[in-house]
């Protein structure tokens, strides 16, 4: 009810037109909608299984719903702060709002091509030391279990929930935390300059939030190339997979990986030819007309509403609820199958196995 008032109360001139309030209302019901998707799916992830710690899939969920919770915030201060004038709107805050949703969508992404780019390379002799460790954790595991008496009580499931000591994070999902860390460094070096561009007339902040506003798009580029390449291999590696549901995961990954593509393609060269994320903090009176509205449609729900939806879409299956230990012969391929779940690591989220010559009933992501 506050931001219909403060948008009746305010005209053009102050405000958005009509047209961007709708517009802006609406991107962040959608955003708000796929923050509690991605919950709410997460939550039934380890309600189907306590005894799983965190998987990939469960990591995915976290992101997805944390970015989309931080760009329906954005979206809302951004009605709020620029129909009542706030002044520290235009100033570090605002960007600092408008590019932490965005870090966190790229960190989405970016360990969805380190999960693809450690497919790719299974069976090369290029993860031996991530093996290794892998087969220590299960010793230790084994070791534990031995140890431990049988059942477990609800206090330790929420423990193995919430807790993230002992997850296992494999060699290339480090550097992805390394490059999200670096991206957030430079986040947080270029709202310093921002602040102190501000309180001095001679500097325009708007020039140095167009210079991050260029290196997040390159970035968001080149991640969509990084899917669309290693797409393509996973899927030349699937066509050796005899299944009689590998069609179904492969339509999963071709589609993935086009949306992927075309979306961050889009949204970029949007970025880097108009810069209309700026728009809200420091050029609100461009944000009238058609091609305006045309364009931040394109590159908010195009460039991150549909990527993010597309990903919910294929992890929407759940694992089965009953986790059968198999003695058979294991064989590292493609992606996560719930069914050998018993014999790996409970916490493990970046190893993946499945039967020989099986596919799982699960996302390949």
């Amino acid at each position: 009810m506050m931001i219909v008032r403060t948008v009746l109360e305010s005209n053009t001139a102050k405000c958005y037109a009509p047209s961007f309030v709708a517009v802006n209302l609406c991107l962040a019901l959608i955003d708000g909608a796929l923050a509690f998707i991605a919950f709410l799916q997460l939550s039934r992830f380890h309600r189907r299984d306590t005894r799983v710690g965190w998987t990939r899939q469960k990591v995915l969920h976290l992101m997805i719903g944390s970015s989309n919770t931080g760009s329906l915030v954005y979206f809302v201060a951004a009605i709020v702060a620029t129909c009542t004038r706030w002044h520290h709107w235009s100033n570090a805050f605002g960007f600092l709002l408008m590019a932490f949703p965005k870090i966190l969508f790229l960190a989405t992404f970016l360990l969805l091509l380190s999960f693809w780019v450690d497919v790719c390379h299974q069976g090369n002799g290029e993860d031996d030391e991530d093996d290794d460790e892998e087969e220590n954790s299960i010793q230790q595991v084994l070791l534990d279990k031995s140890k431990s008496k049988s059942g477990s009580s609800s206090a330790s499931d929420r423990r193995k929930c919430c807790s993230f000591h002992g997850i296992h994070v494999g060699t290339r999902q480090k550097f992805v935390v390394a490059a999200v860390v670096l991206v957030f460094i430079l986040m947080i070096s270029f709202a310093i300059l921002i602040w102190i561009a501000s309180g001095d007339n001679t500097a325009d902040p708007s020039l140095l939030a167009e210079v991050y506003v260029d290196i997040f798009a390159s970035i968001i580029l080149i991640t969509g190339g990084g899917l669309c390449f290693y797409g393509m291999r996973l899927l030349f590696n699937l066509r050796k997979v005899r299944s009689e549901q590998v069609l179904s995961e492969m339509r999963k990954v071709s589609g993935l990986a086009g949306v992927s593509v075309v979306c961050f393609t889009v949204s970029s060269l949007i970025a880097l030819l108009t810069h209309i994320p700026l728009f809200y903090h420091w050029n609100p009176n461009k944000l009238h007309g058609i091609k305006a509205l045309v364009l931040l449609i394109m590159y908010y729900f195009i460039g991150s509403t549909l990527p993010v939806a597309f990903v919910l879409w294929v992890l929407r299956e759940l694992p089965p609820q009953n986790i059968v230990s198999r003695q058979e012969e294991q064989t590292r391929i493609t992606y996560v199958n719930y069914d050998t779940v018993a014999r790996q690591p409970p916490q493990q989220w970046t190893s993946s196995t499945v039967s020989k010559n099986q596919v799982s009933k699960a996302s390949p992501i």
